[in-house]
């Protein structure tokens, strides 16, 4: 797939005001500091359409990103962020909640995992939620530059075996690195068969 455009629409607290229509949104979404911003950057080839910063807890509101005029990704909080406030973290957690349970426009969510630390308790726990509430998901692998082949292929194979504890099939796996330009090509791939998919 070939990015053509990519823009900033709007930044929203509720999915009740996020665009209306019915054009399919890809949402990213993981623990503070996984990079997100990062890699949607790098996705679109845009160096600074999604905010970043060495700062987690950056994304506080939900913002829409429109690609060639016909498709969304959509930048989400992210979770786990310890310095925020319980008030904070409970209003994060009722901004991405909602919009993952009833946004009819949702076709995928990427969840992005950190490849250089063991399975979280945090990530696992919010995909098995995912999995409850049959919301089509997809693990993204972040910041792989800073490891090994080796080291990364380990890390990935023990994070699919915890997934198998409580999984019989697992949802589809990339490995990135936003520095790198890494895993760009077969996710975006992975968005067009699925674009292609919702037009037939």
């Amino acid at each position: 797939m070939e990015i053509k455009s990519s823009e900033f629409v709007i930044s929203n607290n509720t999915y009740r005001k996020c665009p209306e229509g019915n054009t399919p949104e890809f949402a990213f979404i993981g623990r503070s500091n996984v990079g997100k911003s990062s890699l949607i950057n790098m996705l679109l080839n845009h160096k600074d359409l999604a905010k970043t910063s060495s700062k987690p807890g950056k994304t506080l509101l939900i913002n829409h990103f429109l690609v060639n005029k016909e498709w969304y990704v959509v930048d989400l909080p992210g979770y786990g962020y310890a310095r925020a406030s319980k008030e904070q973290r409970e209003i994060l957690k009722t901004i991405i909640e909602n919009y993952i349970l009833y946004r009819e426009q949702l076709v995928n969510l990427f969840v992005l995992v950190d490849c250089r630390l063991e399975p979280q308790k945090i990530d696992l726990e919010f995909m098995e939620w995912l999995g409850e509430n049959g919301i089509p998901f997809s693990i993204i692998f972040t910041k792989s530059d800073k490891l090994g082949s080796d080291r990364l292929k380990i890390n990935i194979e023990a994070y699919k075996q915890k997934l198998y504890e409580t999984w019989e099939e697992l949802p589809p796996i990339f490995d990135t690195s936003a520095e790198k330009a890494r895993g760009r090509e077969p996710i975006l791939d992975y968005i067009d068969s699925i674009l292609s998919d919702t037009k037939e």
